[in-house]
C-alpha cells in the first residue's frame, strides 16, 4: 500500500489529519481492497461485482451549484441547475471532512482531457475502494499520460455521510454540490458511482466553453482508417453505442468528448457502459471488456453461480460496468482524433413520422440538436404505455451549467467553420407508430450511416419534406426507395399527417422557452405546422 508521504499536497490541508490514506492503489489493490472490505464479490470473468445502494442511477434533482462570483450571471439557472448558497456548501464541507476524518480513504490523483491543451487534473477522494476503481478506469491514469498529483479540482464522495435537508440546503439526504469558486465538487448520501463522472463533466460543460471556446458533447465518437471522424449524438436508446462501435474505425470515446478549432477529444479514460441485455453477439466490444479489473454494478448472478445474467433487472434496468478504454480492441489511443467530417444525431421516433436519414443545415442543427429528441415507448419506465415526446437539450440537459443557446451557437460556428456535414438518423418507427408500424431495420441504418462516411450520398438529389423541412436523399445504396419517404410507408396518409403535425407542434411548443435568446433564423429552422393538428 501506498503512503500519504507521497502526496505532493497532502490531505492534511482539508482537515484529513487522522485518515488512513490509500493512495494511487493499482486497480488489483483496490480490487483486494474492496473484497476485503466485503464491498463486492468476483464475477466468474475476475470483475468486480457492487451494489450502490439505495440509488441506483444519478438522481438529478439533487445536483447544486454553488452560487458565486463565478456562476451568478453565467449559469443558466433552471431545472436541471439548483442554488446553494456558499455559507450552506461551507457547512456541508465541514461537516463532510469531520465524517471522513480518522477513516480509511483512497485517494486517486488523475485528468480528464486527452488533448494536452485542455487537461484538467483532478483529484478524487473515496470513502470507498470501487469508488476509486471506477475512478481509475473513468479518469486518465498517471503512468500512461504524464499526469503529476497537483489537482486543480478535487471530488470528495461519502456515500455514508448524509445530509440534513433542514440545516445543509439540500433536498433530501442524498446530494451532488459543485463549487466553481472552490474547484470542488462534493457527493454525499449515494453509492452510485456515475455521480463522480457526471459531476466532472458539469464542471467541464462550463469551464471549456466559457474560457477556451471548445465544444463539450455528450457523444461518443470514431476515425476511419482516412482520418475522417464521426461524431454520434442520441439519448438512451437511440443506438448512439451500437452505431459508434464499428469494427472498420477506431473508436475515440463512447461518451464524452470536446470539440476544439483541430480536434475532437475523449474527456474520459474508460467506459461506463450499459449492461442490460447484454449478450456477446449484440455487445461484443462491451461484453469481452467485462473481464478481470472491471467494475460491474447492481448485477445479479445466475442462481447459485458468480455468472452474471444480464437479463435479470431486479435491483435496476441501470445495470454498468465501467472499464479502461483499452479493453476495447480497437481503441484509439492517445483518445484524439481531427475535426469532425460528420455528425449524427440519433432519434428513436416511435410516431414513425421523421425519415430514417436526412442532411440538415447549419441552422437545422443547432435547432435539433437543441431540441435533443427521442420518445420513450411502452416498457422503458413505469407507467410509460404508449409513445412519449422525450427532449433534452443538447443530448444531455441534465449536464449543462450554460444556456443551451450558446452550446448551439458554438456548435453552429463549428460546423460553418469546418464545413461539417449533419445528419438526422431515425432509429425508430416506419409505417406507423409504435404498435403499429416497425423498428427499422439495424441493417438499414447501418447501410445509411456506411453511405454517408463512404461519401455515397454526396452526390445524390434530395427531397425537401413539407412539415419538418428536412432534406431527403431520393436514393440510398442498399436501402429500398420507398424507405426514405416515411409518408410512402404509411397507409394512411391522413393518419401519417395527423402524427407528423403532432409532432411537429411538440418540438415548436418544446422550443418556446428558448425563443428569447435565440436568433430568428434558429428559430425559423424548426418545423411547419402545414394543416390542422386533430
Amino acid at each position: 500500500m501506498k503512503s500519504v508521504s507521497t502526496l505532493t499536497s497532502p490531505l492534511a490541508d482539508l482537515g484529513l489529519q487522522q485518515s488512513n490514506i490509500f493512495y494511487q492503489l493499482s486497480p488489483d489493490e483496490l480490487i483486494a481492497s474492496a473484497l476485503q472490505r466485503k464491498e463486492g464479490v468476483l464475477s466468474d470473468t475476475g470483475a468486480l461485482a457492487i451494489d450502490t445502494g439505495t440509488f441506483t442511477g444519478r438522481s438529478p434533482k439533487d445536483r447544486f451549484i454553488v452560487d458565486d462570483h463565478i456562476t451568478h450571471d453565467n449559469v443558466w439557472w433552471s431545472k436541471v441547475n439548483y442554488k446553494m448558497d456558499g455559507a450552506h456548501f461551507k457547512g456541508l464541507h465541514k461537516k463532510m471532512i469531520a465524517y471522513l476524518n480518522g477513516r480509511d480513504l483512497f485517494v486517486r490523483d488523475s485528468a480528464v482531457c486527452a488533448d494536452e491543451k485542455y487537461r484538467m487534473n483532478v483529484r478524487v477522494i473515496t470513502e470507498t475502494a470501487y469508488q476509486n476503481l471506477f475512478a481509475c478506469h473513468l479518469f486518465m491514469c498517471p503512468e500512461a499520460n504524464g499526469i503529476n498529483d497537483e489537482p486543480e479540482w478535487t471530488v470528495i464522495a461519502a456515500p455514508g455521510f448524509e445530509a440534513n435537508p433542514e440545516t445543509d440546503g439540500t433536498r433530501q439526504k442524498n446530494f451532488t454540490v459543485i463549487s466553481f469558486s472552490k474547484r470542488t465538487i462534493l457527493i454525499g448520501g449515494t453509492g452510485y458511482t456515475g455521480e463522480i463522472k457526471k459531476g466532472i463533466f458539469s464542471v467541464l460543460n462550463f469551464v471549456l466553453p466559457h474560457y477556451y471556446n471548445v465544444l463539450p458533447m455528450h457523444c461518443s465518437a470514431n476515425v476511419g482508417a482516412d482520418g475522417d471522424t464521426a461524431i454520434f449524438f442520441g439519448l438512451s436508446g437511440t443506438g448512439k453505442t451500437t452505431l459508434s462501435a464499428d469494427p472498420n474505425r477506431m473508436l475515440i470515446g463512447d461518451d464524452e468528448h470536446g470539440w476544439s478549432n483541430d480536434s475532437i477529444f475523449n474527456f474520459e479514460g474508460g467506459c461506463y457502459a450499459k449492461c442490460v441485455g447484454l449478450t456477446a453477439e449484440k455487445e461484443p466490444q462491451i461484453f469481452n471488456a467485462i473481464k478481470q479489473g472491471a467494475l460491474l454494478e447492481n448485477i445479479n448472478f445466475f442462481e447459485g453461480t458468480d455468472k452474471v445474467d444480464f437479463d435479470n433487472i431486479a435491483k435496476t434496468e441501470n445495470t454498468r460496468v465501467a472499464y479502461p478504454v483499452n479493453y476495447i480492441s480497437n481503441a484509439l489511443i492517445p483518445s484524439i482524433g481531427k475535426a469532425p467530417k460528420n455528425i449524427f444525431f440519433l432519434t428513436a421516433d416511435a410516431f414513425g413520422v421523421l425519415p430514417p436519414i436526412a442532411k440538415l443545415t447549419a441552422e437545422q442543427a443547432m435547432y435539433y440538436f437543441i431540441s435533443g429528441y427521442t420518445a420513450k415507448v411502452a416498457g422503458t419506465e413505469a407507467g410509460i404505455n404508449e409513445p412519449v415526446t422525450t427532449f433534452s437539450a443538447c443530448f444531455g440537459e441534465a449536464f449543462l451549467p450554460l444556456n443551451p443557446v450558446k452550446y448551439a451557437e458554438l456548435l453552429g460556428n463549428k460546423i460553418e467553420q469546418q464545413q461539417v456535414n449533419v445528419w438526422l438518423i431515425n432509429t425508430g418507427w416506419t409505417g406507423g407508430p409504435y404498435g403499429t408500424g416497425s423498428r427499422i431495420s439495424l441493417t438499414y441504418t447501418r447501410a445509411m450511416i456506411n453511405a454517408v462516411l463512404n461519401g455515397e450520398l454526396d452526390d445524390v438529389s434530395y427531397n425537401t419534406d413539407p412539415i419538418f423541412n428536412l432534406k431527403i436523399p431520393a436514393a440510398c445504396p442498399n436501402i429500398p426507395a420507398e424507405i426514405l419517404q416515411p409518408a410512402n410507408t404509411w397507409a394512411d396518409k391522413e393518419s401519417y399527417e395527423r402524427q407528423a403535425n403532432n409532432l411537429a407542434l411538440a418540438f415548436v411548443n418544446n422550443f418556446e422557452k428558448y425563443t428569447a435568446t435565440s436568433p430568428i433564423n434558429l428559430i425559423k429552422a424548426g418545423p411547419n405546422i402545414v394543416s390542422a393538428v386533430f
